[in-house]
């Protein structure tokens, strides 16, 4: 029975092959074979898989970057680097790219100083500094335009203070300066810096730049110390008369042989001497050598005066032009009747032809200083510490101006805080130098 099944098999599978045989003969007929080259191949794969895209070191291959480029979506990038302004401004500046090895501080980069500095204080209703503002605080306008911000710190700036003290003063405000000057010097750190001027008849320097804490202040300063003035009158008669006056009485007479209009006007009315307060000159002489010390410090004029102002060679606003120029800073101690509140705002009042009583308070407005008017001695050595700790403490924005350096025109300035109630104490405007206008380099090495 089992080789009957054996051969049963064997059979049923030689009929199957020769079936197969035959269906293979009819497929290859001109009909099929049409039939199965119209259906289409597989599609290709138009994106490389991101497992085999990019080998490391070797990029990709030739045949994925011809499969990218044929796809209709992809743009072609541009054959040429960009030719107008417009184009040149969306493509951005090329960057410098260093030699292989030397790394990213091997270029040196150059930078176009068109950047301006303000410091200023913020004050409360009450007079008292204002701590703790942010940059979202304040606003910068140069020319009525506001400023993008580029710097703001509340970090303190080393000093360099020219000292200038009024020697023209009446004998009683000369005697309180002069006790009070011993405690100037300790209103400043040993990284700061002072110049001391004298001013009676003409700005004389007593000392150069030098440290404040050092023996040299204290020597100089008690060398500055003078009797003052005093106060003009006038004689009608007496040995003391401006005048020599004959027999005396009703019958008395001017002697011919001197000058009879002597002290005297056309209309017989005595005229009385006139005093020099040469304040001008004086801050003029301090701003020129501030001028000269290095950047990156607060730049000074400390007065402490009346604040009268008559016969100076320079004027009010050559000095103030030269101050914004080199972004310095008047700041003062008010002594005298200047000083008492309703006496020092008739001292704001000035008379064409008149000496100017109170010329300080304008040089601080102009250039984003502050006064501090003390009648007592007491109260003027307090002042120096505070004077000093303010310009110590103000606040400082930074930005880039978009105005040209090269013309030289008055740029008008504005800080602005958003809270309400608070008084802004900063310079009105400034005026370009040639200085701003050359490129400083900063080289980037080891």
């Amino acid at each position: 029975m089992v080789k009957y099944s054996i051969l049963a098999g064997a059979v049923a599978c030689m009929m199957l092959a020769q079936q197969a045989r035959q269906t293979v003969a009819q497929d290859n007929t001109p009909q099929t074979v049409a039939q199965q080259q119209a259906i289409p191949d597989a599609p290709k794969p138009q994106q490389a898989t991101p497992f085999n895209a990019v080998a490391p070191g070797k990029g990709t291959t030739a045949d994925d970057s011809d499969a990218t480029s044929s796809s209709p979506d992809a743009e072609a990038p541009p054959s040429s680097l960009p030719q107008t302004p417009a184009e040149k401004a969306a493509q951005g500046t090329p960057p410098e790219i260093p030699e292989a090895g030397q790394g990213p501080e091997a270029f040196t980069l150059h930078v176009q100083t068109n950047f301006v500095e303000v410091p200023f204080t913020v004050k409360d209703n009450k007079g008292r500094p204002v701590p703790g503002l942010t940059w979202r605080d304040v606003r910068v306008y140069e020319n009525g335009l506001r400023q993008q911000m580029a710097l703001f710190t509340v970090d303190p700036f080393p000093l360099s203070v020219a000292l200038v003290i009024d020697q023209s003063m009446t004998y009683d405000n000369m005697t309180k300066v002069n006790n009070a000057l011993e405690a100037l010097q300790g209103a400043f750190a040993p990284y700061d810096e002072i110049a001391v001027f004298t001013y009676n008849n003409g700005p004389r320097m007593q000392t150069d730049f030098t440290a404040a804490q050092s023996a040299r202040v204290s020597a100089v300063l008690e060398r500055s110390k003078s009797t003052g003035r005093e106060g003009a009158m006038a004689y009608t008669s007496g040995p003391l008369s401006q005048n020599i006056n004959t027999n005396g009485g009703a019958n008395s007479y001017i002697d011919p042989n001197t000058n009879a209009t002597h002290g005297t006007s056309l209309s017989g009315t005595l005229n009385v001497p006139k005093e020099v307060h040469t304040l001008n000159d004086a801050i003029l002489a301090a701003a020129t050598h501030l001028a000269k010390t290095r950047s990156g410090r607060r730049r000074v004029v400390y007065v402490i005066s009346d604040g009268k102002e008559y016969g100076s060679t320079a004027s009010f606003k050559e000095v103030v032009k030269y101050l914004q120029t080199n972004k310095i800073a008047v700041y003062g101690t008010l002594v005298g009747d200047s000083s008492l509140p309703v006496v020092g705002f008739l001292d704001h009042i000035h008379l064409p032809l008149m000496m100017r009583d109170n010329v300080l308070k304008s040089y601080a407005e102009a250039t984003g200083g502050n006064l501090d008017g003390e009648f007592r001695q007491k109260g003027i050595e307090q002042s120096f510490a505070r004077i000093a700790g303010e310009v110590r403490n103000q606040y400082t924005v930074g930005y880039y101006t978009h105005e040209p350096f090269i013309d030289g025109k008055y740029r008008s300035l504005e800080i602005k805080v958003m809270r309400p109630n608070l008084t802004v104490i900063a310079k009105k405007g400034y005026y370009p130098t040639a200085e701003d206008i050359k490129p400083s380099v900063v080289v980037r090495g080891k």
